[in-house]
């Protein structure tokens, strides 16, 4: 096979200008696992249903074989007319064995070949890549949040001290973000979980092929409905560069929060050298350079995702070549998230947290002024006047007309007892109520967490499971 998949309507071959923009060899070539995958299945469906014989089978199979073995070695020697992944297989197993490798391509187009090699990639690297590493990120904090036990610290709200909350209450809100990150990725492949394989260009195929035995052999629940949206669907695509830009948002508020908290002003933590970079001028510099690294990849993330959905806005049914352009923001996020994911781990599970810093700062009296209006409401004071009496406490403490624990156990409706809610550690024992942030609160839902990830686990080996 010297030329192009579809030399013999032209005279001559693609220019070279359409061949530099058209040829997708150089970034979908690391699909040829999936492609190779689902000619295997194509051709031993093909046999099943009598387009082939059994001989002519498993050549195709043998060639098959062996590129496989070149591609994974490194040998595989690309030519000017390998356009893309498909091209070059096709190619290569000609000719290896021979006029019978042309029939590898019966009953079957390129369109619904690249849609399978795509959803198969995408599985495999949700399935296989990034959820393990996802759960990995939630067994770091979860850890973290066990190990923590009592040791409090400020709460923010307009990155302004609030309430104190317990540490492992901090820790643990980030999980169940992370949570609900797996799901949208665990949903996401349920969705996929369609084989495209015998839609053909866009109509099916007047040929007697089997999708059903296709698609089982492949690890898919079932073939598609319709064949215009089997090779039309990038549904997926789009899903999973949205489930990766939202994932990369909580990277990033993550990583933002340890900036902060590993500043000289905070001094909440403190790195470990080895996750940590310093300064070509300044000796004394340790820099978080991961932290801002996830902060600013959620920028590339979302952009990836904004890019693809322009692309498929316009696009009628079914494949237009605008949909080549699916891959590469995929495999970047992919590739993306997966080095984010793997450093900032790594960041988070050696660091250590100064707790003493963190109560020194959650301690303030003002931190607990909440707990006074709700002393009053127990007293039998609408919430609104309690606000009330300890703002204007709050300010004549601010104003230097004392300090708010002898204001307040002046004050006839407070008193001693809520003077003691001030005392150092009280206030953030107060939030008792579900999901709150007091260790009473935190000891059951940390239970929680850590029964969801085993859970998530389960749920994650049982679709490894599946795959081919």
């Amino acid at each position: 096979m010297a030329g192009e998949l579809w030399e013999g309507r032209f005279e001559g071959g693609p220019a070279e200008a359409l061949q530099a923009l058209n040829d997708s060899f150089g970034f979908d070539r690391r699909m040829y696992k999936e492609d190779i995958a689902g000619s295997r299945a194509h051709v031993t469906m093909l046999e099943s249903v009598g387009l082939l014989t059994g001989d002519e089978r498993d050549q195709i199979l043998v060639g098959l074989d062996q590129v496989q073995e070149e591609m994974a070695s490194g040998s595989f020697e690309a030519v000017p007319s390998d356009e893309d992944i498909h091209t070059a297989v096709e190619r290569r197993v000609t000719e290896l064995i021979g006029e019978v490798g042309g029939k590898i391509h019966t009953g079957r187009s390129r369109n619904d070949q690249v849609a399978l090699d795509v959803r198969m990639w995408t599985r495999a690297e949700i399935l296989e890549g990034l959820i393990p590493l996802v759960l990995r990120f939630q067994q770091t904090l979860i850890e973290h949040a066990d190990a923590v036990g009592e040791a409090y610290l400020p709460g923010y709200t307009h990155l302004q001290q609030a309430q104190p909350v317990a540490l492992a209450h901090h820790l643990l809100a980030h999980v169940w973000a992370l949570v609900r990150d797996v799901d949208r990725l665990v949903a996401t492949v349920d969705r996929l979980d369609s084989s495209p394989l015998g839609a053909g260009a866009l109509a099916g195929s007047s040929l007697p092929v089997d999708p059903v035995q296709t698609a089982t052999a492949l690890g898919f629940t079932k073939p598609f409905d319709n064949s215009l949206d089997a090779v039309s669907d990038r549904d997926y695509v789009a899903e999973v560069l949205f489930d990766l830009s939202l994932l990369g948002v909580h990277l990033s508020r993550i990583g933002e929060e340890l900036i902060l908290w590993a500043s000289t002003e905070f001094g909440f933590i403190t790195l470990d050298d080895s996750f940590s970079t310093g300064s070509s001028m300044m000796p004394q510099k340790k820099n978080p350079d991961i932290a801002e690294l996830a902060r600013g990849k959620a920028g590339r993330l979302i952009g990836n995702l904004t890019g693809f959905l322009a692309t498929l806005k316009g696009l009628p049914l079914t494949y237009n070549k605008d949909m080549q352009e699916d891959k590469e923001p995929m495999f970047d996020s992919c590739r993306t998230m997966g080095l984010t994911l793997l450093a900032l781990d790594g960041m988070v599970s050696t660091l250590t947290f100064n707790t003493e810093v963190m109560a020194a700062q959650a301690d303030s009296p003002f931190a607990a002024a909440t707990d006074l209006a709700d002393f009053l409401v127990t007293g039998g004071m609408a919430f609104r006047a309690a606000h009330g009496v300890v703002g204007e406490l709050v300010r004549k403490a601010l104003d230097g007309e004392g300090t708010l624990p002898d204001l307040v156990a002046a004050h006839p409706d407070l008193g001693a007892d809520a003077a003691r809610l001030l005392e150092p550690g009280a206030s953030f024992r107060q939030r008792t109520s579900k999901g709150g942030g007091a260790p009473a609160a935190v000891l059951p839902q940390l239970d929680a967490a850590k029964a969801q990830l085993k859970a998530d686990t389960a749920r994650l080996q049982v679709r490894q499971e599946l795959l081919p």
